[in-house]
């Protein structure tokens, strides 16, 4: 699945001369947290979220005074684009430049990760430098919930091909249970072994509930036992 199959097309977008009063408002009203903006022919020059707009002087959220060593440490450059922040009146003084985007061709997998490494809510989607589309975090959800199939109804399988389908499962993970301390009967699970922390004991447990046909996992699976000093 690529980014052109979950992005939203209909972008709400301001442009650099927006009043910064003006772009909260239509974020407000079109209830979004971001923006492109999009200059006179087109082209994507910026970002503005609602971070940008944080810390306003309007309505007394700006910076608060600081210790007199700390501002000595702050960087004039630093200070200057604190101030800029707190009292510009356009959207072209707040936005953001450095602005993450991807191709439509992007990968939904490439597109987690981006949003995740970055820790970012949302990436444009561009193509030849204009915007076509836009992807968040909840683009990603609704294709899960669209595009993940139904539960299917349980069908019976004998123990052995459960146990074998777990294994395979969990094959080429450092994390897995050992194939002989995989047992199975009349479609109950009984992982055994040793451990090395709850999200391994966690990852086994939905390794052998996502095989079909299991009625229920017991994890027997325990932590190493340290033996006191001598």
């Amino acid at each position: 699945m690529r980014a052109a199959d979950i992005m939203t097309t209909s972008v709400i977008s301001v442009s650099p001369e927006t009043a910064v009063r003006d772009a909260a408002k239509t974020m407000v009203l079109g209830n979004i947290s971001g923006m492109p903006v999009i200059n006179a022919t087109g082209r994507l020059v910026g970002m503005v979220t609602e971070g940008d707009l944080l810390h306003r002087q309007e309505i007394g959220t700006g910076s608060k005074h600081r210790a007199w060593w700390l501002e000595m440490l702050s960087s004039t450059r630093e200070l200057a684009g604190k101030y800029v922040k707190e009292h510009a009146g356009k959207v072209k003084d707040v936005m953001s430049t450095e602005v993450v985007t991807v191709n439509e061709d992007c990968t939904v997998s490439a597109l987690a990760e981006l949003l995740e490494g970055r820790r970012i809510k949302r990436v444009l989607v561009v193509r030849d430098g204009k915007v076509v589309g836009i992807i968040s975090r909840a683009n990603l959800l609704r294709a899960i919930v669209t595009l993940t199939p139904e539960q299917p109804a349980p069908v019976d399988h004998n123990d052995a091909w459960i146990r074998n389908e777990i294994v395979r499962a969990m094959k080429g993970e450092r994390w897995a249970v050992a194939p002989e301390n995989v047992i199975v009967k009349e479609g109950v699970v009984h992982l055994w072994g040793v451990v090395m922390s709850e999200k391994e004991r966690q990852a086994a447990r939905v390794a052998a509930e996502n095989v079909e046909g299991v009625r229920e996992v017991v994890s027997h699976l325990e932590f190493p036992v340290v033996m006191p000093a001598a």
